[in-house]
């Protein structure tokens, strides 16, 4: 992990009373199993481990829910990071049938999870996709047809621009779909619930841990740099993108990306100016706009990225500049909250999963697409350390390369990349 990520205070930090500080590692303890990050994936793994009765600890650089997993954007896609149609080129038929089915059990996952354990994480149904280009519209229609047709789920529609307009109030759009299976919730919510959970069912979490070395072995061996240290059978690596000199198998494939949201003052009746759904909103550009309603009527906002794990010290400039490209009607409305996180992404944009030695385990690089899968590749962790490796197994044949470059160069040739793709965006 790095130092350099200093976030400001998100909305879901106002709205979510703040948890009372877990306790520091001290000294040397032995577990069976040891997590770095207290994320969807490390919680979700914990709490089927404990369940299973495994000692397990889950060591977190800050808090929980500090990284992605509490200051991202809450919408719920379906399916995997990449189309079904780009999974069966990469994959096959038959791979890319089991990874879809996988994405439908982790919205199953999700709901139990939330009903099971009394998470309060305001989930609402409903995912726009919004096609900023027109060639885009027929290729929503189809992919909604493909989806029917190849994987049995009719619950994607098809929207012209008008059917959009009613629902979007902008002239940026010309028309998308709308996955009535997708939805949107608050994300740190979300993720307090899981460590509630996963403390419940005997898993012991400890803040103020910052990874800084592995030595693997017998037990393997986290050490934090000043005198604290877990011993494990086995390790879990569950930071996505905010690892820095710790696996370099991990670091090496998983790049961080900073991305900004903004959430408005609550706008009243203006709201029905913007929307008049309680779903949410992404659009088809390749730095994507996110949007959606909050429970007290404020308008959420993701826009922009950067490269890196240092976040600009005002945010909510960078945000207000995209989104009043696509409401103009809210150049006027004051900007209560703005901050930044990072996420992982991976060269083909599908998540890095693999036994990156005997005993230590990974499962980062989302891209985008945590919200649905961390819980669920949580439990597949959690599955492949019991012996259960059916779902491990799929994963790790995604192939996910190192990012060219090298520790050196590859920030500054992903930099180049993403500028290329956001000039064809504007264009």
């Amino acid at each position: 992990m790095t130092a350099a990520f200093a976030p400001a205070r998100s909305y879901y930090e106002a709205v979510n009373p703040a948890p009372a500080p877990r306790p520091r590692l001290v000294g040397e303890r032995r577990f069976d199993v040891a997590i770095i990050g207290a994320g969807y994936t490390g919680l979700s793994a914990a709490l089927h481990l404990a369940e299973r009765g495994v000692s397990v600890a889950v060591l977190e650089q800050a808090r929980v829910g500090w990284g992605a997993s509490g200051r991202n954007g809450g919408q719920v896609h379906t399916g995997q990071r990449l189309g079904q149609d780009e999974l069966e080129r990469l994959m096959g038929p038959a791979d890319a049938r089991k990874l879809w089915d996988m994405a439908e059990e982790a919205k199953a996952l999700q709901r139990d999870l939330v009903a099971r354990h009394g998470v309060d994480c305001a989930y609402e149904p409903g995912l726009i996709h919004a096609d900023h280009k027109p060639h885009f519209v027929e290729e929503s229609r189809a992919y909604a047809e493909k989806l029917a047709r190849d994987y049995d789920y009719p619950h994607v529609e098809p929207l012209d621009r008008e059917r959009l307009r009613a629902l979007v109030k902008t002239d940026a759009y010309y028309g998308g779909s709308i996955d009535h299976g997708g939805g949107h919730l608050d994300p740190l919510a979300l993720a307090y619930g899981l460590a509630r959970a996963a403390e419940s069912a005997g898993a012991m979490i400890f803040e103020g841990f910052r990874a800084r070395r592995l030595v693997r072995g017998r037990p393997h061996r986290l050490e934090d740099g000043e005198g604290a240290a877990a011993l494990a059978d086995t390790v879990l690596v569950c930071t996505d993108g905010l690892l820095e000199g710790v696996e370099p198998a991990v670091e090496s494939r998983v790049m961080p990306i900073a991305n900004h949201i903004a959430v408005t003052a609550p706008l009243g009746e203006r709201l029905k100016d913007v929307l008049t759904t309680r779903a949410a909103v992404s659009d088809s550009r390749f730095v994507v706009y996110y949007y959606r309603p909050t429970p007290d009527g404020r308008l959420l906002f993701g826009g922009g990225e950067t490269y890196s794990t240092t976040l600009p010290k005002d945010v909510a400039p960078i945000v207000r500049r995209h989104l009043t490209k696509v409401f103009p009607q809210l150049r006027d409305v004051a900007l209560e909250h703005a901050w930044g996180g990072v996420l992982g992404v991976t060269p083909t944009r599908l998540p890095f999963v693999r036994e990156i030695a005997p005993g230590v385990l990974t499962a980062a690089g989302y891209s985008g697409q945590g919200v649905l899968l961390g819980p669920m590749f949580g439990k597949i962790l959690g599955d492949a350390v019991a012996g259960r490796l059916e779902g491990f197994d799929l994963l790790a044949r995604l192939p996910v390369p190192a990012f060219p470059g090298g520790t050196w160069l590859r920030k500054p040739i992903l930099v180049a990349a993403m500028s290329y793709f956001a000039l064809r965006d504007r264009l």
